[in-house]
């Protein structure tokens, strides 16, 4: 058996023609004797990355109902390609997967802090204003180094969009997971609450339909990132058609922030803000369409170089997960055509290895 895997390709983002060697999970850049060459040709990314799924929400939107069943969703984003996740809320704990070594590399939150009665059931640790920050410091120790809060949702009495909470319990939110050592970022549809948190100094912003010119600004100046979801936003309209009767105004309010949506990411974008693929995979979103996020993206106006750097990369920088360089994790998609000529490459990868180990 071999001690070590080789592969040769253009490397991506460097654009040079390169050998790697797999020791393990580690990757060399010195020639090892007696390596397996597994493959020859070809483009060489760092593996994909989804940075918003929960492999904790099973089809149809409730908890799934074990570890093995989380896994096996995991699976099913690592078939294509993508191996790291950000788990943007699990209302189950699956601390278990963390190492092992057929999940993707994970980083995850907590459960979804979430206001009384107005989010999914089931899926949020749902809390008053008052207990807001006590909750937000738990869910810090419950993840690994991410907090989700719930920004806005529907106000049934309003009969639209409204903030979770009031300004101040947003603000210290932010406050009290930074203070837990945790990064903090929030499901945020309507325009007042991601304009609370942005200002707040939240490190993310989830959907971002409600951004406004002057906040995209605000975002790129203090680097805060925005994970889109753009295959999330396409089904406001059958979330619409579904209120309708009964809350005609969110509907309108829904439709409004879709069509207008794809402009949005071209500004945040144009802007400087750092943008990342997320699919929102879990209870209504297939898992296995970060490729087809990323399609989405360049459409909305990114270039497919920084694309593919919001898909692999440099959203593992982000994450801390390391790349192709000496010593960095064994984790590599290779694809037969150049996916910065054509995003649809990603849709067929040639060959997957994670954490050392040859997936396809």
């Amino acid at each position: 058996m071999a001690t070590a895997l080789h592969v040769r390709g253009v490397v991506l983002p460097e654009d040079e023609v390169r050998d790697l060697w797999l020791v393990g999970d580690r990757v060399s850049l010195t020639p090892v004797a007696g390596a397996e060459t597994i493959s020859e040709g070809g483009f060489v990314l760092p593996g994909l990355v989804d940075a918003h799924c929960h492999i904790g929400i099973a089809p149809g939107g409730t908890p799934v109902a074990s570890v093995p069943q989380a896994k096996a969703l995991a699976l099913i984003d690592r078939d294509a390609g993508v191996l790291a996740l950000r788990d943007a809320g699990s209302p189950m704990p699956y601390a278990v997967l963390d190492g092992d070594p057929e999940v993707p590399r994970l980083a995850r939150a907590g459960r979804h802090v979430a206001p009384p009665r107005r989010y999914l059931p089931e899926i949020g640790v749902e809390v008053p204003a008052d207990q807001v920050v006590a909750e937000v410091t738990r869910q810090a120790a419950a993840g690994t180094g991410w907090v989700k809060l719930v920004g806005d949702w529907i106000d049934r009495d309003r009969g639209d969009l409204a903030p979770a909470w009031d300004e101040a319990t947003l603000t210290a939110a932010v406050a009290a997971a930074h203070a837990a050592g945790a990064r903090i970022t929030a499901h945020c549809f309507e325009e007042s609450s991601v304009a609370t948190l942005v200002r707040a100094g939240i490190d993310c912003v989830e959907h971002g339909t409600g951004l406004s010119t002057d906040l995209v600004d605000e975002m790129a100046r203090r680097g805060t990132a925005l994970v889109p979801t753009m295959i999330n936003i396409e089904t406001f309209g059958h979330i619409a058609a579904r209120a309708e009767a009964k809350f005609p105004g969110y509907a309108k309010h829904m439709l409004a922030l879709r069509d207008r949506f794809p402009d949005v990411v071209r500004a945040a974008y144009e802007a400087g803000v750092p943008v990342f693929v997320g699919s929102d995979a879990g209870g209504g979103i297939s898992h296995g369409l970060a490729a087809q996020e990323m399609l989405r993206l360049h459409a909305a106006g990114m270039s497919a170089s920084d694309v593919l750097a919001a898909g692999s990369w440099r959203a593992r920088d982000w994450l801390g997960f390391p790349g192709l360089v000496e010593g960095g994790w064994a984790d590599l998609v290779v694809y037969a055509e150049d996916p910065r000529r054509d995003l649809r490459a990603l849709l067929a990868p040639r060959r997957i290895v994670l954490r050392g180990r040859v997936i396809v």
